[in-house]
């Protein structure tokens, strides 16, 4: 027999156990799933559904927008698993080399006034690892307390040893496949980290800056535009746009000129990407500090001169500048150009200042010697096409889905002008680069080279190349991949069917697993990308630590509960977009769980008989009991197509979703319509059923602690998907539901006079239908309302309820319609003259605040210089307050 449930449900003493029972069930792991459970594809073989975790950077703990990753990931788990697929989630966490090396620097600076370089590299690694230790285990209880369904025997780091033997091995064979090189480029260079950064690793920050226009010398034939004069002690050219009359002359020319003490040669050269309207149309070539510069250089055999070191100061070799901060020799050049004449003028202009994404240095690009990944070259193993080009056809083919759809755009464009991936970073912490040299010997393989006096190289890979391995290395790459072929877990899982992250990393990491997922298998890493957006607070706030509107998800779960937090999360997500989040939005998601926890309480405290006992008598059914079966039934086709689409709000706050069921059918309608009629124990016992099924997804905690007070056998997380009649997706309503809504509107248009009129449900009224309309009325109608009388009636403190022909209003009768003119007879239920009163005294009230909206409208000051949204809203205010006037008005007539 079913067990009472307590009175009030309280997450704090149930969702610890739960988990703990979960886990110890074993059934997070897909191997141990009842083979039962599992269904066959058209093929005979197991359908299998995986994901594969984005790996939280172990630099700090999960905040909320990590939580909504994991309520989206987890739905999609449960509901597949429970679909009978055998469904793997991967846990894991990664080592975000730059950031963790940045986070423990300034930690070690702050509590010791000690550099890295103090400690040496072994010493300064083991602190690393201290703080990692932490952290890590800090994340990973964030993760189970949200309720997570992740295999934890899977679980993996991105800098453990099986990881760190699959990054060797992809630098291996990169290497052997000509595509890893280490050559002299342009890179993105942060002096603070002193470390290359990649070009979507760069952020961008809007400045006022000075743009200065001047001659390099007095012998030189024309002026230039910059906004950064410190570079020009490296310039070799000055290009043009071939087009502009303006220089045509002079291009080909070379001019020596002494720039502010530096000698310089500068060649005219012609380039069509100059814009002739910015500046005057004639740009300085600094070779050395900007790509589209070094790019010129090479097209035109230019030379290369380096500036600006690694420090962000001004290399030797700059006479008095050398040694100076790049401030500083700016400084010192625009004071001479101003005492020697050459400066025609300085202006303040808009523009994107590049920053490092990890510390907020402002970068500087350099030319250094780096390892780089060539995403042009034509590889065998792809049919003579280059990675950038295949990574582009398999979006536009439509081997991976985008969800929303608008993303794909913005994956191909950084594609389609994607450089070479600068792959090494000057830092510690990571994986180191598993190249080795001796004198001018060079070897590169996954083990040190036998032999003394070879010296490994200092710099670790980026941290985006061994995430970028994500889904493939967690599934046992390369053991589990035997002469080009997959076997074991990578053959069962790979690819997965969908990668869930947040849409910010789109060009940082779903681009590179698309990259390296087709050089390692030659397929693609997921079917899908589902890119949720940022959590924000009530304001619309990023939510930031630094700013103090950040929310611990664990703060929340000790107050809510984690179904109220999951679903808080779930609903009002829609893929691609930001969402705001309060502590109100989640009380609200507490209180629907409770309310669920409260209507599952109320059946099974009046609940008669065993489950395995009863059936529903379909040959005995009510109006009612027809009318909850078919929206079940319509439930169950909306949840499950949601979920299909990813449409995981809309699964629960759509016309035909979750909290319309609940809330409104079941609990406002037939719950009390079951009391009246006599309760069906078999009906309401299958919808209960049912609804802990279709709701376990959202909120697995009291669903799955309902579901084990009845007595069940089996945990509920792999219980079967609950399966909806016929083959349609669309909503099927039928007469059935036509019939209950003219019940219904009967019901709410009587409780409605007797409310607007302050009669309370004790008080008895008489109701006559005007039975004479047959145009609206059907004989369904009259016989829907007799079968059901007893139901209006005890709905709405009804005395009598009638049909007349040609029945029409008289004195103490109030009249609505409803597909039929419907009285009701107030009578002397009322106190007429002091309804009268409380009418004029309200009546009297709008008017006065009316007149205080309209001279507000009337006042030209606030139209001018009020923001239009508060505008409209103060209009919005003044015709809902004139309608209710009117409204009020008549009825005192």
């Amino acid at each position: 027999m079913p067990k009472e449930l307590p009175k009030a449900y309280d997450p704090k003493t149930v969702e610890d156990k739960i988990y703990k029972a979960w886990k110890k069930s074993g059934f997070f792991n897909p191997d141990n799933l009842p083979m039962e459970n599992i269904r066959k594809g058209k093929d005979g073989k197991e359908l299998t559904y995986t994901i594969v975790l984005p790996p939280p950077n172990i630099t700090d703990k999960l905040h909320l927008g990590h939580a909504a990753m994991l309520a989206i990931e987890d739905l999609l788990v449960r509901y597949h698993r429970m679909k009978g697929y055998r469904t793997l989630w991967i846990p894991g966490t990664d080592h975000a080399a730059i950031a963790t090396q940045n986070v423990v620097e300034k930690k070690l600076l702050k509590e010791k006034g000690l550099t890295r370089h103090d400690l040496g590299r072994e010493e300064f690694l083991k602190k690393i690892w201290e703080y990692l230790k932490k952290t890590q285990t800090v994340i990973l209880n964030q993760t189970r307390k949200m309720g997570a369904s992740l295999d934890w025997s899977r679980e993996a780091f991105t800098l453990d040893k099986q990881r760190e033997k699959a990054v060797r091995k992809m630098f291996v064979d990169m290497y052997e496949a000509g595509i890893i090189y280490r050559g002299e480029r342009i890179v993105n260079w942060c002096p603070r980290c002193h470390s290359t950064l990649a070009d979507d690793e760069v952020e961008y920050k809007e400045q006022k800056a000075k743009l200065y226009t001047f001659k390099y010398s007095k012998n030189f034939p024309f002026t230039i535009a910059t906004t950064r004069p410190e570079t020009k002690l490296g310039d070799t050219a000055v290009a043009v746009n071939p087009k502009d009359k303006r220089y045509k002359k002079y291009i080909g020319k070379i001019y020596e000129v002494d720039f502010c003490g530096v000698k310089l040669k500068l060649k005219i050269i012609a380039d069509r990407h100059v814009e002739m309207d910015f500046g005057t149309g004639a740009l300085g070539v600094t070779p050395a500090h900007s790509m589209a510069d070094w790019q010129m250089a090479e097209k035109n055999d230019l030379e290369i001169i380096k500036v600006i070191g690694e420090n962000g100061k001004i290399k030797n070799g700059f006479n008095k500048y050398s040694g100076k901060l790049v401030q500083e020799a700016r400084e010192i050049i625009v004071k001479n150009l101003k005492k020697n004449g050459l400066l025609e003028k300085e202006e303040e202009i808009k523009n994107n200042l590049s920053l490092c994404y990890r510390c907020g240095t402002a970068i500087e690009p350099l030319p250094s010697k780096q390892w780089f990944i060539n995403v042009d070259k034509k590889l065998e193993r792809l049919d003579n096409k280059s990675l950038k080009k295949k990574a582009i056809e398999v979006a536009k083919n439509k081997s991976i889905n985008f969800i929303p759809e608008r993303f794909e755009k913005r994956y191909l464009d950084w594609m389609e002008n994607l450089h070479d991936w600068c792959i090494s970073r000057q830092i510690w912490f990571g994986h180191r680069i598993p190249v080795w040299y001796k004198s001018k010997e060079i070897y590169v393989g996954i083990e040190p080279p036998n032999g003394e006096g070879w010296i490994q190289d200092e710099d670790s890979l980026d941290t985006w190349f061994s995430s970028g391995m994500w889904t493939f290395s967690t599934l046992g790459w390369p053991d589990n991949f035997k002469d080009g072929k997959k076997i074991n877990d990578l053959a069962k899982f790979h690819p997965t069917q969908v990668l869930e992250t947040g849409y910010e990393i789109l060009t940082l990491w779903v681009s590179r697993m698309i990259i390296m997922s087709l050089f390692a298998l030659k397929e693609i890493p997921f079917k899908n990308v589902y890119l949720h957006g940022m959590v924000l607070d009530k304001h619309g706030k990023k939510m930031s630590k630094s700013k103090g509107n950040g929310i611990d998800p664990l703060d929340v779960i000790d107050k809510f509960g984690t179904d109220a937090v999951r679903l808080s999360l779930l609903v009002g997500s829609t893929p691609g977009n930001d969402m705001r989040l309060s502590e109100g939005k989640i009380e609200g998601c507490r209180n629907f769980v409770n309310k669920f926890w409260n209507i599952s309480r109320y059946i099974l405290k009046n609940y008669k008989q065993k489950t395995e006992n009863q059936k529903i008598d379909y040959k005995n059914l009510t109006l009612a009991d027809k009318w909850i079966l078919e929206h079940l039934e319509n439930l169950k086709r909306q949840v499950t197509n949601s979920l299909k689409t990813y449409n995981f709000s809309f699964a629960f706050e759509s016309d035909f979703g979750i909290r319309d069921f609940m809330w409104n059918k079941f609990a406002d309608w037939y719950l009390e319509i079951s009391k009246i009629q006599g309760k069906n124990d078999a009906i309401l016992i299958y919808v209960l059923e049912t609804l802990l099924k279709l709701y376990h997804p959202f909120i697995p905690f009291v669903t799955e602690q309902i579901w084990q007070k009845m007595d069940k056998k089996n945990l509920l997380m792999i219980e079967k998907w609950p399966k909806f009649k016929g083959e349609t997706n669309e909503i099927s309503l039928t007469q059935i539901n036509v019939d209950f809504n003219f019940l219904q509107g009967i019901i709410t248009g009587i409780r409605k006079v007797k409310n607007e009129n302050k009669i309370s449900f004790k008080k008895k009224v008489d109701v006559i239908i005007n039975s004479e309309t047959r145009k609206n009325l059907t004989q369904t109608d009259f016989d829907v309302i007799k079968e059901n009388r007893n139901i209006v009636k005890s709905l709405t403190g009804t005395k009598s309820l009638k049909f007349k022909i040609g029945a029409k209003k008289t004195e103490g009768w109030i009249h609505f319609d409803y597909r039929a003119p419907v009285y009701v007879n107030i009578g002397n239920l009322i106190d007429k003259e002091k309804e009268r009163e409380n009418l004029e005294k309200e009546i009297n009230n709008l008017k006065k605040y009316l007149s205080q909206i309209k001279n507000k409208l009337d006042n030209k000051n606030f139209i001018t210089n009020a923001p239009a949204e508060i505008v409209k809203i103060e209009k919005s205010k003044y015709q809902k307050t004139k309608d209710k006037l009117k409204k009020l008005q008549n009825k005192l007539k």
